[in-house]
């Protein structure tokens, strides 16, 4: 059995999908049970409260581990004492490059890697579904406001991200591995916006913000640190977060999908 947490969102539903379509009993840990595949089995849990998650692991063989909680040692003696014997954490590009500001990323990082039991860490860098951030204004304005428009990084497709967990959770040779997961591509703020005017057929207007309006948003939904830390990506990012990885392509054998394939797989959005 494999237990994923965080099963309804970006990367947990198409991760639960995929299982199951590869016949994997699964176990999906989400605040809601809506669209999940028929035959999955769904548990509400606050994932917190590592105490909580310790009974939905029994008899699992793997588990998919958000970054949640305030307790990453007792997500991972949890596991452990329940007889996991895989973890599969998703990270963020962020706990590797920045790991002062990242610290909790890092925590769960260090957790596992002093675990004893098989682990495998993704580090994502952005993800493409950041822009449906900008859905609202692109259906009433055809516009796109962001900072730094013109500082390309190569963020990733979540369902890129779900296919790589699928591989790592379902087969060996990954253990003690961090995979860098990133799209084939480092696109700007400015491309993305012309990317979604191209699949629209019709002109978007980039609008620059400065770094202070788009802190200013930013702590709506982050803590300082995070936000302080996410502006310095997006506007001075150091030479390891532009790079593009070739983890996703090596281990799906296939190139990752761009920013342009995920607005069209999700026009409907912005239209």
């Amino acid at each position: 059995m494999i237990v994923v947490t965080g099963a309804t969102g970006n990367v947990g539903r198409p991760l639960v999908q995929a299982l199951a379509e590869a016949g994997e009993q699964v176990t999906a840990v989400s605040r809601r049970a809506a669209g999940l595949p028929e035959g999955v089995t769904h548990r509400q849990v606050d994932l917190a409260a590592s105490g909580s998650l310790a009974p939905l692991l029994e008899g699992a063989d793997a588990l998919f581990l958000l970054v949640q909680g305030e307790d990453p040692q007792g997500v991972v003696d949890a596991a452990a004492a329940a007889g996991v014997r895989r973890i599969v954490l998703l990270s963020s590009q962020g706990a590797g490059t920045r790991p002062e500001v990242y610290r909790h990323p890092r925590a769960f990082e260090d957790a596992l890697r002093q675990s004893g039991l098989e682990w495998t860490v993704l580090r994502p860098g952005g993800f493409h579904s950041n822009a449906f951030g900008w859905a609202q204004t692109v259906r009433s304005q055809r516009t796109v406001a962001a900072p730094f428009g013109d500082v390309a990084l190569p963020s990733v497709d979540p369902a890129d991200i779900a296919e790589v967990a699928s591989v790592v959770l379902r087969q060996g040779g990954h253990a003690g591995r961090t995979y860098e997961l990133t799209g084939p591509a480092a696109i700007t703020p400015r491309g993305r916006a012309r990317a979604i005017g191209d699949a629209l057929g019709e002109q978007v207007r980039f609008v620059e913000q400065s770094r202070e309006q788009a802190r200013a948003e930013l702590l709506q939904v982050m803590p300082e640190p995070v936000v302080e830390g996410t502006l310095a990506i997006l506007g001075e990012p150091v030479p390891a977060e532009q790079q593009v990885s070739p983890d996703v392509e090596h281990l799906l054998g296939r190139p990752a999908r761009t920013f342009a394939d995920w607005v069209a797989g999700n026009l409907a959005a912005f239209r």
